[in-house]
């Protein structure tokens, strides 16, 4: 008999109709939902994380919303901790968890064992190793990262200084590189889990994610951008969003207030390739095609169905 706790999990690129499903779902199992967004925990960023509104949740519980200041790092490892325990908490009483949100790597983190500091940390090695980056020798750093691990080199960034020294003290502390600790983690997933996720039409997702930024422009996004501008919050993890740091560049003076917007609808599209992207190759999902609107009550009762079948539960519907 399998004693995993059960989960449900729904993905999906952004503007796919994940938010309104997920109330359907928590609706038929008893559910509350946990958001499986990097940025949604961040107080006072709304409209550029397409956050779910108190109005819209239709009483459901919601989890890790505005959890965190924007000044504040956010980490997968610390979502990871985080998620785990909110799973547990929401089993506990008696109720279904479910994950709900784009962000791949962080939902994968959750569900498999993906470990991310195995052995005992070196803090004298990573201060002397920051201040060679403070010192402007961060590409010598990502050279040396190259010829130790270069699988993890091709991952990161040579500017990402902080993942390159984070990589480099695994390989000092464990005696094995960040890919060699990778590959050896446990592939099986450690929850009961019903893995569903949301697909379109390309053109018509595009067309959707036009009309999202459009709406949210005139939802007020400038002005949630220029009270985070204000406070001189800048170079911090948070706002380097997409949503916001293409408006941070129109503050800045780079660019108009046009070219903002016409570049935030691209990088929001080319972040939505990403996600389909990395929850195909990266998840064993379960995919329901979500282009036809006139579909949608049919799809969302065989999605509810195939959630009762795979986790062997009744549904309230």
């Amino acid at each position: 008999m399998d004693n995993k706790q059960k989960l449900i999990v729904l993905v999906g690129p952004t503007a796919v109709g994940k938010t309104k499903l997920s109330i359907a779902i928590a609706k038929a199992f008893n559910g509350e939902i946990i958001s499986g967004d990097s940025t949604q925990v961040y107080k006072g960023m709304d409209i550029g994380t397409a956050k779910i509104m108190p109005n819209e949740m239709e009483g459901i519980p919601h989890h890790l919303i505005d959890i965190k200041e924007p000044e504040e790092s956010f980490s997968v490892a610390e979502f990871q901790s985080l998620v785990r325990e909110k799973i547990s908490e929401i089993n506990d009483r008696g109720a279904f968890p479910i994950i709900v949100g784009g962000t791949g790597l962080y939902i994968q983190a959750v569900l498999y064992d993906y470990q991310f500091s195995e052995g005992p940390g070196d803090t004298d090695f990573r201060a002397e190793l920051e201040k060679q980056a403070m010192e402007g020798q961060s590409q010598a750093l990502y050279e040396q990262l190259e010829k130790i691990d270069p699988e993890s080199a091709k991952k990161i960034h040579p500017n990402n200084y902080r993942r390159v020294i984070r990589a480099l003290e695994v390989h000092r502390s464990t005696g094995k590189t960040m890919t060699e600790l990778q590959q050896n983690q446990m592939k099986s997933m450690l929850y009961n889990t019903a893995l569903i996720g949301l697909s379109m039409d390309r053109e018509k997702l595009y067309n959707r994610i036009n009309k999202r930024v459009d709406l949210m422009m005139e939802g007020g996004l400038l002005k949630e951008v220029e009270d985070l501008y204000k406070r001189d919050i800048k170079n911090v993890q948070s706002v380097k969003a997409i949503g916001y740091k293409e408006l941070y560049d129109y503050l800045d003076g780079h660019t108009t207030f046009e070219g903002a917007v016409d570049k935030l609808k691209q990088n929001t599209r080319n972040y939505a390739k990403r996600q389909l992207t990395w929850f195909r190759n990266k998840m064993d999902v379960t995919w329901f095609d979500m282009t036809e609107e006139r579909e949608h009550l049919k799809k969302t009762a065989k999605i509810i169905d195939y959630i009762a079948g795979k986790l062997e539960i009744k549904s309230n519907t």
